[in-house]
């Protein structure tokens, strides 16, 4: 069993909208957007990354927003809820919030004996707030005040048509179960980075067909590089197809696709969000990967509309 993983990382999405996309994390949510760079394979497109003050690893959503893009479909093989954790108490607030920035699918439950406000973003992705005892600073900003603030990840659903090879993976990975309910089972590190959950549901349903507001992957975090090898070495024996190391400005990253269908990553804490800007001015400045660094005056020119904050 791995003990070098120590939750998620980040996870990235697909979208139709930049703009519509920036306005619901940052206005609606109060996440702070830390990084606007392009996508590594298409230049053309955003990719944009939104957390707490730094880009701690475990509060990280990120987006690739193909404007226009048609919509995914729900169904299994899938990450189809993101939750975050947000302080004890606070749900009524957001939901008032929420209510009044008019947030579709607006919905209360509880899972595992936690309270969650469930949600849609802007593309129909499903989203939740989960009340958590939680120590990691949240970030406040664009009208949410500190005692409601996201404190990052608490959780990731998968759904799956069947779960045991996933959860053999995740147990392998250093997770362990810890409690079922109904259709879900829970799995959590006993010594995370606070983002340490992951939630499958079973269900029979067809595939999910990748668009605008599906998940493209889920990243699990790892301190050093060194740790990051360790990790592939033992996937690799292990029989999973992992790709060589791939540097992404900031932090390195290895992929494979686990057995239930979702695309997963495991990514390096190191170097972080500020390897090229000062912290208090993350996210503003368009930055580009050095491959594609020639091409900034097209890309700005023809294919990358300016994002109003």
């Amino acid at each position: 069993m791995l003990t070098q993983i120590k939750g998620l990382h980040h996870v990235t999405s697909l979208a139709s909208s930049a703009q519509a996309n920036n306005d619901f994390f940052t206005r609606t949510l109060g996440l702070r957007r830390v990084k606007k760079t392009v996508n590594f394979d298409a230049p053309n497109v955003y990719h944009l990354y939104y957390a707490d003050a730094a880009g701690t690893p475990g509060t990280v959503m990120t987006y690739f927003p193909f404007e226009g893009a048609r919509r995914g479909r729900a169904g299994t093989g899938e990450a189809s809820l993101t939750a975050f954790s947000v302080p004890p108490g606070s749900l009524p607030a957001w939901k008032t919030r929420l209510a009044e920035l008019g947030v579709a699918g607006l919905s209360q439950d509880s899972l595992f004996d936690q309270s969650r406000l469930l949600f849609r973003g802007p593309d129909g992705e499903g989203f939740a707030l989960v009340e958590a005892e939680d120590d990691r600073p949240g970030w406040a900003g664009n009208g949410v005040a500190k005692s409601m603030a996201i404190h990052g990840f608490h959780s990731v659903t998968l759904r799956l048509a069947d779960a045991t090879a996933t959860i053999a993976l995740l147990q392998f990975m250093g997770y362990r179960e810890i409690a079922r309910q109904g259709a879900f089972t829970r799995l959590a590190l006993d010594s995370g980075n606070g983002a340490d959950r992951i939630d499958i549901e079973t269900v029979d349903a067809p595939a999910a067909g990748q668009g605008a507001g599906s998940v493209h992957h889920v990243a699990f975090a790892v301190e050093t590089r060194e740790m990051q090898l360790e990790v592939r070495k033992a996937l690799a024996e292990a029989g999973q197809d992992v790709t060589p190391v791939i540097d992404r400005d900031y932090f390195w990253a290895i992929y494979f696709r686990s057995p239930g269908g979702v695309l997963f990553e495991v990514a390096t804490n190191e170097p972080g969000f500020d390897r090229d800007e000062d912290i208090e001015h993350l996210g503003e400045a368009l930055k580009l990967p050095r491959q594609h660094a020639h091409l900034r005056e097209t890309l700005e020119r023809k294919y990358l509309s300016p994002i109003k904050d």
